[in-house]
């Protein structure tokens, strides 16, 4: 649902007025008149007259312009903006007068979040008594409150001599959440049954999973040990039985909230992207069925949720993460694993979203996640880092890139490496790029899920 913030057309001072083209030439034109005077004395009579038959007609001008209060203006969003996506903010604009008129607007966002320059600055083409809606769209690049400023108008004068221009109080506060936008997608890709548009794979396949389904008429391609001997004796003719994947299973996503999850991937921290792929991942578990829970963890646990089901706990999940803040500390992997190991004593899918940017604690991190996969299901999610590797790949041109390139090569052999030791302990990985994360968790959740892994 939108907020709409609209304000009474109370003007703020200071107000503005500044001449057009037109206006500036007519009064130009006295410039020439009084540059004659000089040879012809009369004439600076004539350009004194000129100067206030001028004055007058703007003086007009600015008078049947009219003030803020003819204009009705209406901002309106939605409750909670995403975070590093891109929202609508939508203007409505009024006029009370008959007549038509071209009017220009530029909101007061927050200067935290990033708009595209083209849309600083909106043109509205009033018609007579109907309103006219505007859109332009901003970035959050963090979470947390924030609060608009007020709006800007422009308008000219029916002679098109002066352009006024008038505050009209519009503060208002507005808060970023993790990213609602890709749930909102999903919601209604859903209901039209048109994932792969979004980038998931359908893997709900019938004759999959432990948990009845429905009984259809046995096909020539289905599994013998699939006939219900049963409703086959019942019906004098071979019934297969089929089955759907399980529900109820407890999915745990466990994140990250160290100092070098802070790192940056395109204006956006690694965390954020990682909060988003939870949010989803929360949302898509929840309408399947399963329970799910969130722990946070540093260097000691921030936060932990124990895994439930319903819409309900992702709006638990979503206030949590939406006050996740990193921590300048090194993650303490035996802390957080153990903490959980002591609260989730029954198997579940572990999601545990990190970095792998530090070598001492990587290798804690591979230990202890064999340590966890003895019960339950361990899944590593980690980012990759675009730069590293484009670094890993220039050309050595000098002393410098020679060094960056083997640093980076370094890195990158020492994260492979790591990955691989968790994958030959039964450790499920996925390391992919900042702007494929939550589709890919979404994918792999599903995959797991379809071929009855959890």
């Amino acid at each position: 649902m939108a907020v709409a913030v609209e304000r009474t057309p109370e003007v703020k001072k200071p107000r503005g007025v500044r001449l057009t083209p037109r206006g500036t030439l007519l009064l130009l034109v006295a410039a020439p008149i009084m540059a004659a005077a000089t040879w012809a004395p009369a004439l600076e009579w004539v350009a004194w007259g000129y100067a206030l038959v001028c004055l007058g007609l703007l003086a007009l001008d600015w008078r049947l312009a009219g003030g803020a209060a003819q204009f009705e203006v209406t901002r309106g969003h939605e409750p909670r903006l995403s975070l590093g996506a891109d929202n609508a903010i939508q203007v409505t604009v009024r006029r009370r007068r008959p007549q038509a008129l071209t009017l220009w607007l530029r909101d007061e966002p927050p200067a935290e979040f990033v708009t595209r320059p083209d849309e600083w600055v909106l043109r509205a083409e009033l018609p007579p008594r109907a309103p006219w809606q505007g859109v332009y769209h901003v970035r959050p690049l963090r979470r947390g409150n924030y609060r608009f400023g007020d709006l800007n108008l422009r308008w000219p004068g029916p002679l098109r001599l002066v352009e006024r221009q008038a505050r009209v109080p519009a503060a208002a506060p507005v808060k970023v959440y993790p990213n609602l936008l890709d749930v909102r997608r999903y919601d209604l890709l859903l209901q039209r049954n048109r994932l792969e548009e979004m980038g998931l794979r359908h893997t709900r396949l019938y004759g999959e999973g432990t948990e009845f389904e429905r009984l259809r008429e046995y096909l020539p391609d289905d599994d013998f040990r699939r006939i219900d001997w049963k409703a086959t004796a019942r019906r004098n003719r071979p019934v297969t039985v089929e089955y759907q994947t399980e529900r109820s299973q407890n999915i745990i996503a466990v994140l990250d909230v160290g100092r070098m999850m802070q790192s940056p991937i395109q204006r956006l921290a690694k965390l954020d992207y990682a909060i988003n792929a939870v949010l989803l991942l929360s949302y898509v578990a929840t309408g399947k069925g399963d329970k799910v829970g969130l722990m946070t963890f540093a260097d000691d646990v921030q936060a932990f949720l124990a895994p439930r089901q319903g819409r309900g706990q992702f709006y638990r999940m979503l206030e949590v993460l939406y006050a996740v803040e990193p921590q300048p500390v090194e993650p303490d992997y035996r802390r957080a694993l153990s903490y959980l190991a002591a609260k989730q004593p029954k198997r579940a899918l572990v999601v545990v979203f990190t970095d792998l940017s530090s070598g001492s604690s990587t290798q804690s991190l591979v230990s202890h996640m064999a340590v966890l996969r003895r019960r339950s299901l361990p899944l590593v999610v980690t980012v990759s880092e675009p730069d590293i590797h484009a670094a890993a790949q220039q050309t050595p041109r000098d002393s410098l890139t020679v060094y960056q390139r083997a640093a980076a090569g370094r890195f990158l052999d020492q994260r492979a490496i790591a990955l691989d030791q968790m994958r030959q302990q039964g450790v499920l990985t996925l390391d992919v790029p900042a702007n494929q994360l939550s589709l890919a968790v979404i994918n792999r959740y599903l995959e797991l899920k379809g071929r009855t892994l959890l």
